[in-house]
C-alpha cells in the first residue's frame, strides 16, 4: 500500500507534508506486523495440515496431473529374479528415485491368465511417478487360478517390505493390491485374506466366486462394457454389489472397452487408480475431488457407482 500521490500546495518542509512523512513509519510497521502474522498463520496452517496427514506425497493434484503419462517423481526400477524369491514368480519394482519425502505406500500388481508381468508393466512407472513403490509380478505359472494369485500378491508384498533392496523406502503399514483378469480375481482374494490392506483394484477381474462380503479393504472394481471374457454382468458388477454397503467402494465401467483394456496405457484407468490409491493408501483427501461427486458417464466411462463422501 502506498500513500496517495495527491499532495497539498504546502511547500516542502511545511506542516501537513511533514506530518505525512512522519506517519509512514508507524503505518509501514503496522503493515509489516500484519504481513508477518499472516505468514505465521499460513506456516502454522501448513504445519497443522502436514501433522494431520504425514503421508501426503507430491504437490496438490490437478486434472492434468492425474491424467499425465508421468507424475512429478523420477522413477528407478530393479528386477527381482523368480529364483531369488519364494511364493511368487519374481517381477519388477518401480520406485521414486528420491528419498527426500521418506517412505512411500506400495502396491503389488498381478497379470492375468497366460500373461506375464509385461502385460501390466505400463502401470509400474506411471503409478511410481505419482509417489508409490510398485511391484509388477510374474506368477509361478501362467495358469495359476485367482486364489493362488491372491496368495502370490501377498507374498510379493511381504518380500517387498521385508527382504527387497528397496524395503527401506516402503511404509509396510500402507499397502495395496491390483491385478488384471485372474490377477483381478486374485486381488479380491488378497483383500479378503488380509484386511489390513488399504486399497484393492481388480481390473476386468475374473473369479468363479462372485460374493465378497468379507472384504474390509476400500475397493475400486473396474469393468469393461464390451468384455466377453469376464462380462461385467457376471463378474465386475456382482463383485461390486456383494461388497459391504458400509465399505468405501466404487464401480467404474469403461466405455467401448474390452477385457484387455488394462494391458495398454489407459488414461481413465490411470486417473481413477491413482486417485483411489492416493485417497486410501496415503489418506490423501486432496484426491477426493476426482472420486466425489461420482464421475458421470462420458466417452470413456459407461457407468460409475460408489459411496460419497468416503468414510475412511
Amino acid at each position: 500500500m502506498q500513500a496517495s500521490p495527491h499532495t497539498s500546495a504546502s511547500t516542502p518542509g511545511s506542516g501537513p507534508a511533514r506530518h505525512r512523512r512522519r506517519s509512514r513509519g508507524p503505518l509501514l510497521g503496522v503493515l509489516a506486523s500484519a504481513a508477518a502474522l499472516a505468514g505465521l498463520a499460513t506456516t502454522l496452517a501448513g504445519g497443522a495440515n502436514a501433522a494431520e496427514n504425514p503421508y501426503e506425497r507430491g504437490p496438490a493434484p490437478t486434472e492434468s496431473s492425474v491424467t499425465a503419462p508421468r507424475g512429478t517423481y523420477a522413477v528407478s526400477e530393479t528386477s527381482v529374479s523368480r529364483y531369488s524369491v519364494s511364493g511368487f514368480g519374481g517381477g519388477t519394482i518401480y520406485y521414486p528415485t528420491s528419498t527426500a519425502d521418506g517412505a512411500f505406500g506400495a502396491v503389488a500388481i498381478a497379470p492375468g491368465y497366460t500373461a506375464l508381468q509385461s502385460s501390466i508393466a505400463w502401470l509400474g512407472p506411471r503409478l511410481a511417478s505419482q509417489g508409490f513403490v510398485v511391484f509388477t509380478i510374474d506368477t509361478r505359472t501362467t495358469s495359476d487360478q485367482p486364489a493362488s494369485r491372491g496368495d502370490q500378491l501377498l507374498a510379493a508384498l511381504d518380500y517387498l517390505t521385508k527382504s527387497s533392496s528397496v524395503r527401506g523406502r516402503v511404509d509396510g503399514t500402507r499397502l495395496g493390491v491390483m491385478g488384471h483378469s485372474m490377477g483381478g480375481g486374485g486381488t479380491l482374494e488378497a483383500a479378503k485374506d488380509r484386511p489390513s490392506l488399504k486399497a484393492a483394484i481388480p481390473l476386468t477381474g475374473w473369479n468363479l466366486d462372485k460374493s465378497w462380503p468379507e472384504i474390509k479393504t476400500p475397493t475400486l472394481v473396474v469393468g469393461a462394457d464390451s468384455d466377453t471374457i469376464a462380462p461385467v454382468r457376471s463378474h465386475s458388477e456382482p463383485f461390486y454389489e456383494s461388497l459391504p454397503s458400509s465399505l468405501d467402494r466404487a464401480y467404474l465401467e469403461l466405455n467401448n472397452a474390452g477385457h484387455f483394456a488394462p494391458n495398454t496405457s489407459n488414461t481413465t484407468i490411470a486417473k481413477y487408480s491413482i486417485s483411489w490409491l492416493k485417497r486410501f493408501i496415503d489418506d490423501d483427501t486432496r484426491y477426493e475431488q476426482f472420486l466425489c461427486p461420482l464421475p458421470k458417464p462420458s466417452l470413456t466411462i459407461a457407468e460409475y457407482r460408489g459411496n460419497c463422501p468416503h468414510t475412511s
